[in-house]
């Protein structure tokens, strides 16, 4: 049987630059032979690609938080079990854009539902299965959102009052702070080079 491969995350509100460290991330694996599954969420599959259509569509904005947490475990749990589990058993790593701290963060912390309803879809949904390393790429709110004024139309998360993703970073911390044998935080305000090495030295200690 292969030896389980490593799962990563890559967490940050709108404007971290989640993507450019990713594609890092993978070229850093690639070229030490490393087999990457790369993927994200919500998505990952056809079904968690269209479920994420739902959550992103602006015209989807009065949604209940319910039905939004209810939508992101969903696509979760097939993710997981199409994508994210299969990779890990067949001994390849995963590398995730966005997992269940996001959950925490923008259901929890931006919306409000409280931290014990999300940590219990968690436990159902994901059994033992947590990230080995999640960077968090944190930057302040101003600073993202000046990032992504320039994308095009906004999506329904995009859309959200500056306090709202100013909860999401709050929650983001903590939860780093709680955790800091798994989470790396990373000054995505920096240059983008000093970005780059220390996420690529902290995946770099799982080798």
């Amino acid at each position: 049987m292969a030896e389980r491969g490593r799962f990563i995350t890559v967490e940050g509100i709108e404007g971290a630059g989640k993507s450019t460290q990713m594609d890092a991330v993978r070229g850093f694996l690639d070229a030490r032979g490393i087999t990457v599954a790369v993927t994200r969420e919500p998505g990952g599959t056809p079904l968690s690609e269209a479920v994420r259509g739902l959550l992103l569509d602006p015209g989807n904005r009065g949604m209940a938080a319910d039905t939004e947490l209810l939508l992101v475990f969903a696509a979760r749990a097939e993710h997981i079990h199409k994508v994210i589990r299969p990779a890990l058993n067949a001994g390849d790593w995963v590398l995730s854009d966005r997992f269940t701290d996001a959950t925490f963060a923008y259901q929890g912390g931006g919306r409000g539902i409280p931290a014990e309803r999300i940590a219990a879809l968690e436990k159902w949904v994901q059994g033992e299965l947590r990230p080995d390393l999640t960077l968090l790429l944190d930057l302040p709110v101003e600073t993202g959102m000046a990032r992504i004024a320039d994308r095009g139309r906004p999506d329904r998360f995009e859309r959200e009052e500056r306090d709202f993703f100013q909860r999401i970073r709050d929650n983001y911390l903590e939860r780093a702070a709680a955790e800091p044998g798994r989470f790396r935080r990373i000054d995505a305000s920096a240059p983008l080079e000093e970005v780059r090495a220390e996420a690529l030295a902290a995946v770099g200690t799982l080798l």
